[in-house]
């Protein structure tokens, strides 16, 4: 008898480890918050995702974009560009 979790004959227990930092998710959900507020171009990428989608999912793809919008301007050494990131 193993020590692992196990239903239907299938292990369990084990998934989603990597799922990213909790608190710099926690931060980009923040600013995304933000920048749905104040910026045109995000409030219309927030509104046309949550016409599909609940508003939590839709605020975390806008978090998701400014995440790889900063990796991109840490990577490139280049100014942040709104049309480029939300165009």
């Amino acid at each position: 008898m193993s020590s692992e979790p196990r239903s239907n004959g299938k292990k369990k227990g084990s998934g989603n480890v990597k799922n990213g930092h909790q608190y710099l998710a926690w931060a980009f959900v923040e600013a995304a918050n933000f920048a749905v507020r104040y910026e045109p171009a995000v409030k219309r990428v927030y509104q046309r995702k949550c016409a599909r989608t609940m508003p939590v999912v839709a605020i975390k793809a806008v978090a998701h974009k400014l995440a790889r919008a900063c990796d991109h301007v840490m990577r490139d050494q280049v100014p942040f560009d709104v049309q480029r990131a939300f165009a």
